[in-house]
């Protein structure tokens, strides 16, 4: 895995996606944080299929790390 922001932000947007959970969630304060600070815009077609191999490898590690924490509360 290698520092890519482009592969950074991709991953951690459909991250934050998959667990949205409404509009009290902090993911989505984090997804409009992405979009009007740092003017993200994700591409039309971007699932996890679609991310380079450096972006599925931190998106990966994202899952992971919600599911540890999920697992020992």
């Amino acid at each position: 895995m290698y520092f890519d922001r482009f592969d950074i932000v991709e991953a951690y947007w459909l991250w934050m996606l998959d667990f949205y959970n409404g509009v009290m969630c902090p993911n989505y304060a984090r997804c409009c944080r992405l979009q009007t600070k740092f003017r993200f815009k994700p591409r039309p077609m971007l699932t996890y299929e679609t991310l380079s191999e450096n972006a599925r490898l931190i998106y990966d590690q994202l899952e992971e790390k919600e599911f540890m924490s999920r697992e020992y509360r």
